[in-house]
């Protein structure tokens, strides 16, 4: 059962563990149990279909033994589109440092930020859905009791969807408050250093101070948060691949 769309509580994530520090955020850490955060997300029928889901499993799933640590063909898939969805983010120009070192940026407008944001996310959906759907099919061929588990991370992932993604559309907003204090923070300390040297308005900027340094920080940080989110969008394609991993033992008479 805890291999399939196992998931860390909301609270206990790295993504918002990071959101938090960037955006300083108070988010405690929630002294609830996973399982009591997960009960004030499912509305009673939701708990039925679990619960009809769950029947039998805990008592038809055998002790379950390693198989060989040989990777698999789903394993190198997984592999190869959570490699490819971290090049994308590490690759997307508009999260590249110093594209505009040396020189001021035309304005400070996160618009730009905001599309690139939320085109990463929606490459991240429409590449892990899919692939969570063929790895949970792939289970539920294995084996009756193998099958429950699949039918519980098809449960699981109706009743979580819209709730993640309603989490997951307010990220862009979070960083938008950090760009904004970022921002707001290099003026002030251009200002201070203008003023230190005497100069009202200065036709260049004081020595030591890139105009460009501080959209570097916030791309690097965006960076991070959009590798955190993918790392959390995984949770539950790793719990698949664990059950898949796993073999029953042979029965002896």
């Amino acid at each position: 059962m805890a291999q399939v769309s196992r998931r860390a509580g909301i609270n206990g994530s790295a993504l918002v563990r990071l959101l938090s520090r960037l955006t300083d955020i108070d988010v405690r850490e929630s002294r609830q149990g996973t399982a009591d955060q997960l009960s004030q997300w499912f509305g009673w029928t939701d708990a039925i279909s679990l619960s009809a889901a769950l029947d039998g499993v805990a008592a038809s799933v055998p002790v379950a033994a390693r198989a060989s640590a040989s990777a698999s063909a789903e394993e190198r898939e997984c592999a190869r589109l959570r490699a490819a969805l971290a090049k994308a983010i590490g690759e997307d120009t508009a999260f590249t440092a110093g594209k505009e070192r040396g020189q001021p940026p035309a304005a400070a407008d996160f618009t730009p930020y905001r599309r690139r944001y939320v085109a990463q996310q929606q490459a991240m959906e429409t590449g892990i859905g899919p692939l969570r759907g063929r790895l949970r099919a792939m289970l539920a061929a294995r084996s009756p009791a193998m099958a429950r588990l699949a039918a519980v991370d098809v449960v699981m992932e109706q009743v979580l969807a819209a709730r993640e993604r309603s989490l997951l559309s307010t990220v862009p907003s979070l960083l938008e408050k950090h760009f904004k204090r970022l921002h707001l923070a290099a003026q002030a300390d251009q200002s201070d250093q203008a003023r230190s040297s005497g100069a009202d308005a200065p036709d260049e900027p004081p020595s030591g101070v890139q105009p460009g340094e501080w959209l570097d920080v916030f791309r690097k940080d965006t960076q991070n948060v959009l590798l955190a989110e993918l790392d959390f969008r995984f949770q539950p394609v790793e719990g698949l691949l664990e059950a898949l991993r796993t073999r029953q033992p042979e029965c002896h008479d």
